[in-house]
């Protein structure tokens, strides 16, 4: 397994969770079933790892629960990614963990229910970074789908009384950044929380077999 060295200048976390029914995609469940959205969350968390994994960066897959990580599920992620756990606590507590916790230098954070992410946003978002603290990929409804920061100035009021799942997730988060902070904006994409975000989806994503 990859080890998190110091080597890499820029690093992309892949949160993801246990693609287990009733544990993952539970606001989408609700619309669409149980068994039908761990499908959809097992085939995009896959197409997604393919798509975004690149030598420009080293691509972690942070795992919730943590106790998955022992395994680490290889003969459904590729088995070359290295896998820590996510920690516990919000999300907020949770990315503030990876960005406090993993080596120096740049650092993005990705979800894993995006279908839209492109090896090409990640890396204008790394080229972004080069000259801006902060980085977002703004999601149509009011979240986003990336976070980055540079890392070069501290940001110790980051995800402060954010409120998660809601229109505010963006502009609560910019909010707890420092005042000088430059921050730099991605392409919005839209995320698949409900049934009517995956029916807009390719249908290799929404098959309903698991």
């Amino acid at each position: 397994m990859t080890s998190l060295s110091q080597k890499w200048a820029n690093r992309l976390v892949v949160f993801a969770k246990a693609p287990l029914m009733g544990k993952a995609k539970t606001r989408l469940a609700k619309d669409v079933g149980p068994a039908r959205a761990a499908c959809f969350y097992r085939n995009a968390t896959a197409k997604l790892l393919s798509r975004v994994d690149d030598p420009r960066w080293q691509t972690v897959l942070a795992l919730d629960p943590p106790s998955i990580v022992p395994g680490g599920l290889e003969n459904l992620w590729p088995p070359n990614l290295p896998r820590i756990g996510q920690g516990t606590g919000d999300l907020g507590a949770r990315m503030g963990n990876m960005f406090s916790h993993l080596p120096p230098g740049p650092l993005m954070i990705i979800g894993s229910d995006c279908p839209g992410i492109t090896t090409h946003h990640i890396a204008q978002g790394f080229a972004q970074l080069r000259g801006s603290d902060a980085v977002f990929g703004p999601a149509i409804d009011g979240g986003y789908w990336l976070i980055g920061l540079a890392r070069r100035r501290a940001a110790p009021q980051l995800f402060d009384q954010v409120r998660w799942s809601t229109e505010h997730a963006l502009s609560d988060t910019q909010k707890t950044l420092p005042g000088h902070f430059r921050i730099s904006q991605l392409p919005p994409l839209s995320d698949v929380d409900h049934g009517e975000d995956l029916a807009a989806q390719p249908f290799a994503l929404v098959r309903s077999k698991a």
